[in-house]
C-alpha cells in the first residue's frame, strides 16, 4: 500500500494499492495486445488522440494541479503551470509528429533506399515525484506519437498523480493498454525491465537508480534513457545585466522549492562583479515568500518531504566543517511539514567533496572567480552535466561556454528551462539519451533502411 504524506501539514493523504504479480501480468499482457493494434494506427489517428489528451489535461489542470501539491508540496499555481505544459508537449507531437516520421529517400550503389520510422513495442518509463506530470508526459507524448504503448512505474509518493495521468489519457478516448500506471515498489523494476514485452526503459531519477536501471537494461539488451541528478552552473560574467542576472538566479535556485535537476546550484561569478551580485541574490532570496503552497501569494512551499529536508540540512552540516559560511537561512520556520527557508553559502572549498553534490533543495553555493579559463573549470569541476546558464553580453565569451561547458545544455542570458521542442539531457553523471523535439521521439523507434 502506497500512502502519500502532505509535507506541508504532515498528514496522511490517499493510499493505492500495489499491483499483485497478477496484476502486473494482466497489464503486461494488455500492453502488448494494444501495441499490435496502435503500431498499425495511422499518423492522423495518433495526432487526433494527443490533441484530444491535451484538451483533457486543461480542461482538469485544476483537480492536477491540487494532487500535486498535496502529494508533493509545490505551490499551486506552479502544479497548475505544470499541467498546461504537458498539454503543450501533446499539442508539439500532434502538430510535428507527422512530419518527423516520415521517411528519408536516398539513392545508393546498391539501390533506393528508404530509411523509416518504426514503432518497438512497450516503453517502461520509471519517473521521479519532484514533477509528477511534466516528466511522465515528456516521455508519454512521444511515445503515442510514435506507435509505441507506454507503462509507468511512478514514484511511491505521487501515486494519485500517477493515477490521475492513466485516467485522464484514458478520457480522452485511448485505447484500453496504450498507457498504463503500474503501482510498484521500486524492488519490481529489474523484474519488468527483463520481461520480454518491455523492449526500452527510461529513467529519470537519481545517480543511484540510474545504475540500477542501466544495469538491469544491459543484461537484458535493451535500450536506455537516463536523466539524472545536475549542479548546474550559473556563470555571471562583468559584461552581464547583474539586475536581471540576480534576479534570475533566485528562480533558478528556488524554483519548486529548488528540487530540480536543472535548477541553477552553483553560481560562479566573476570578481569584478560578485560583490554586486552578492547582494542583489542574497536581497533576492530573503524575499521569497516560504509558506502555504495553496496560498496565491507564496513562492515557495515545502521540500517533498522531511526525509528530503534533513538530507539537506546534513549536507549544510559537511559545509560547515568543510569551512563554508552561510550567509543566512536554510532554516526551518515555525510551520509544520517539511519547510525550509533559502540559504545561501560561501567561501566554498570546491575541492570538498560535499560541493561536488546535488543540493536538491533552496541553498545556492556562490564561487568567486577571476576569469572565464577559471569560469568554465570550475563549472566543468563536479561529476554532473546536465545543464548551464552563462550571463554575459561578449560574443566571444557565449560561444566559449556554448563549447567547452560540459553539459546536454546551456542557457545564454536566460534560465534553463526544457521546452518541447528541444532536447533534453545531459552528459557524464547526469546521463545519456535525450528526450523532448525530434530526438525524444526517436529514441525509441527502429530506424529500418528499406533498399529496392
Amino acid at each position: 500500500m502506497f500512502t502519500s504524506i502532505n509535507p506541508a501539514t504532515g498528514k496522511p493523504g490517499q493510499s493505492h494499492a500495489e499491483l499483485t504479480d497478477a496484476q502486473v501480468e494482466a497489464r503486461l499482457a494488455k500492453a502488448a495486445d494494444a501495441f499490435l493494434d496502435w503500431r498499425e494506427s495511422e499518423l492522423d489517428t495518433r495526432t487526433a488522440l494527443l490533441r484530444r489528451i491535451a484538451e483533457a489535461f486543461e480542461e482538469d489542470k485544476e483537480r492536477l494541479g491540487r494532487i500535486a501539491t498535496d502529494e508533493m508540496g509545490k505551490t499551486l499555481k506552479s502544479a497548475i503551470a505544470e499541467v498546461e505544459k504537458c498539454a503543450s508537449a501533446f499539442r508539439y507531437y500532434a502538430k510535428h509528429g507527422s512530419h518527423l516520421l516520415a521517411p528519408s529517400e536516398v539513392e545508393t550503389p546498391a539501390g533506393h533506399v528508404a530509411a523509416r520510422w518504426l514503432p518497438m513495442g512497450a516503453v517502461l518509463a520509471v519517473m521521479p515525484w519532484n514533477f509528477p506530470y511534466w516528466q511522465v508526459i515528456r516521455f508519454a507524448a512521444p511515445t503515442i506519437m510514435a506507435g509505441n504503448v507506454g507503462l509507468l512505474k511512478h514514484a511511491s509518493s505521487v501515486q494519485g498523480c500517477a493515477a490521475a495521468i492513466e485516467e485522464t489519457i484514458r478520457k480522452a478516448g485511448a485505447p484500453e493498454g496504450l498507457f498504463q500506471n503500474l503501482p510498484l515498489k521500486s524492488d519490481k523494476i529489474a523484474d519488468l525491465i527483463a520481461d520480454r514485452r518491455i523492449v526500452a526503459v527510461t529513467l529519470t531519477g537519481s545517480e543511484g537508480a540510474g545504475a540500477k536501471v542501466a544495469e538491469a537494461a544491459g543484461r537484458a539488451l535493451k535500450k536506455v534513457v537516463l536523466e539524472l541528478g545536475g549542479s548546474d552552473p550559473f556563470v555571471v560574467m562583468p559584461s552581464a545585466d547583474i539586475d536581471l542576472a540576480a534576479k534570475t538566479a533566485v528562480t533558478a535556485r528556488v524554483q519548486n522549492t529548488g528540487q530540480s535537476c536543472i535548477c541553477a546550484k552553483r553560481m560562479i561569478v566573476h570578481e569584478a562583479v560578485y560583490n554586486t551580485f552578492i547582494e542583489k541574490f542574497v536581497a533576492g532570496m530573503k524575499a521569497v515568500k516560504t509558506g502555504d503552497p495553496m496560498d496565491p501569494g507564496t513562492d515557495m512551499g515545502p521540500l517533498s518531504s522531511e526525509e528530503q529536508r534533513d538530507t539537506v540540512l546534513g549536507q549544510l552540516a559537511k559545509f560547515r566543517d568543510a569551512g563554508a559560511t552561510l550567509l543566512f537561512g536554510a532554516e526551518k520556520p515555525d510551520l509544520p511539514g517539511a519547510y525550509l527557508t533559502p540559504g545561501v553559502l560561501v567561501d566554498v572549498d570546491p575541492e570538498a567533496d560535499v560541493a561536488k553534490e546535488e543540493i536538491f533543495g533552496p541553498v545556492a553555493m556562490v564561487f568567486k572567480v577571476a576569469d572565464i579559463d577559471e569560469a568554465i573549470a570550475l563549472a566543468n569541476d563536479v561529476p554532473f552535466g546536465l545543464g548551464s546558464s552563462v550571463w554575459t553580453t561578449e560574443k566571444a565569451e557565449q560561444e566559449r561556454f556554448a563549447r567547452d561547458i560540459a553539459a546536454g545544455m546551456t542557457a545564454i542570458n536566460r534560465m534553463l528551462a526544457s521546452t518541447p521542442e528541444a532536447p533534453f539531457g545531459g552528459v557524464k553523471r547526469s546521463g545519456h539519451g535525450r528526450e523532448l523535439g525530434p530526438w525524444g521521439l526517436h529514441e525509441f523507434m527502429n530506424l529500418k533502411a528499406v533498399i529496392g
